[in-house]
Formats: structure tokens, sequence, C-alpha cells
């Protein structure tokens, strides 16, 4: 189904098809992930600057495989933090297993790329736990930089965290001083996060592509992601 343009409003029969599409996605990669034999240790070569993977909620690594293949292909060795497993933990427990694998791996000038939760989770170690500044940028795919209103009716504490009036949310949402370092990525409807993923002072760009978890698998998003990568430290693109 075509995306609407700019300024068009959105239909209801597009926002059920997009639903439809994005858990199909989700479903079929979290079967693939689960599958897959490929080890962390095969995306570690590249002569470029390293990446390290923080994928989403209840997201393995393997998740974000797509990613990682195209970054990797683009010549940055690629790490995950695989203690992560599938990302439960409270985002300031998981910024201290991000910053203590790339103080481990002897990474410097770094780059986060995160999905969802872990935007939330890059932003953490960014602002309080990188003190030989050794992230250097980051770009989050349809990160809840504002939180999501859906949170509230969410059971399991691990999906709650993303309310609006969480504390660790509303810290990150009122540190400003490193948004320029990072670059926000999201499509024009996200069934996950009605607030969006604009951030304030960050490079923000819309992609094409609906969705919460499709969005990883275009292309054009695995293309942005890496012209972003490959900026100079202090510069980013503004336009998809």
């Amino acid at each position: 189904m075509r995306t609407p343009g700019p300024g068009r409003r959105i239909s209801p029969l597009h926002k059920a098809a997009w639903w439809l599409q994005d858990y199909a996605y989700a479903a079929s990669w979290q079967v693939r992930g689960f599958l897959s034999r490929v080890q962390p240790g095969s995306f570690h070569q590249g002569h470029r600057n390293p990446v390290v993977i923080i994928p989403g909620v209840y997201e393995n690594w393997q998740f974000m495989l797509p990613l990682i293949q195209a970054i990797h292909d683009a010549g940055h060795p690629v790490h995950v933090v695989t203690v992560l497993q599938r990302n439960q933990l409270e985002v300031p427990e998981a910024a201290r297993l991000v910053a203590q694998h790339l103080e481990e791996a002897g990474l410097r000038d770094a780059a986060l790329v995160a999905h969802s939760k872990g935007g939330l989770i890059g932003k953490y170690a960014m602002l309080s736990l990188d003190p030989e500044h050794r992230i250097q940028r980051m770009v989050a795919v349809c990160t809840p930089f504002s939180g999501s209103s859906y949170a509230r009716y969410m059971l399991l504490p691990s999906l709650r965290i993303f309310s609006p009036r969480n504390a660790v949310t509303l810290q990150l949402a009122r540190e400003e001083a490193i948004n320029s370092r990072i670059t926000s990525l999201y499509g024009p409807f996200d069934p996950h996060i009605p607030e969006g993923s604009v951030l304030p002072g960050a490079t923000n760009i819309e992609l094409p592509v609906a969705g919460h978890f499709r969005i990883l698998g275009d292309p054009g998003t695995a293309r942005i992601i890496v012209e972003q990568l490959d900026l100079p430290a202090g510069q980013a693109a503004t336009g998809a």
C-alpha cells in the first residue's frame, strides 16, 4: 500500500494495513532471529568507526540482523551486547551493560544504532555513563523519546516504563545537551508511539516506511543510517 505524501491525512485503512504488515514482519524476524546461527564475532572486522547495536524491548540482537549486515557491509565493525538478551532490564541497568561492553572491547569513537527502547538506553549511556567519551553519536529508529501514552494500558512493568510519566523517561526528555549528537529516524505512522519520535535539537528524519518494526528491514533505513554514521563528527544530514 502506498504511503500518503506529506501533509495528507492517514486513513484508518492505511493504519490497519500497516499494523498487520508491522506485526507480520516482527513475527517473521523473531522466528528468523531465533533460528539464526550467525555468531556476533563475525561482524567485528571493519575499517570505519565501530558501531554498537542496541535492540528494543523483547528483541534479541538477531532481530536487527538486516541493519547489522548493511552496516558491516559498509565497512563498520559491528558489536552486539549479548548480555542484554531480550532487553527486559531497566534502562539504567541496560545502559550500564552497554557502557561496560564499550570499555571491555576497547571501543572509541563509537556510534550506537538503536531501535525503540534501545534509543533510551543509548541516550542514558551517553548522558551518564560515558566519562571517557567513547560514544561519538547515536542513530535511533522509532524511539519513544517522550514516552508513549499507550504504556499506561500495559500490564507488564517492562512495557509500562515507556509511560511519559516514568521518571527515567522524564529525566531523558529534560536533558537536551547531547541531542545534537543523535539522529532520530521514524516513519509517517508508528502503532506503538502516537507521540512520535521527534527529538528537539536532534537530526530528525522521517522515512517513507510506516510501522515500528518493518522500518528496520527497509533498504532506505539502512542507507540513511550508513550515511549518518559516515558523516564527520558534529555533522548530520537533514533529509531522507
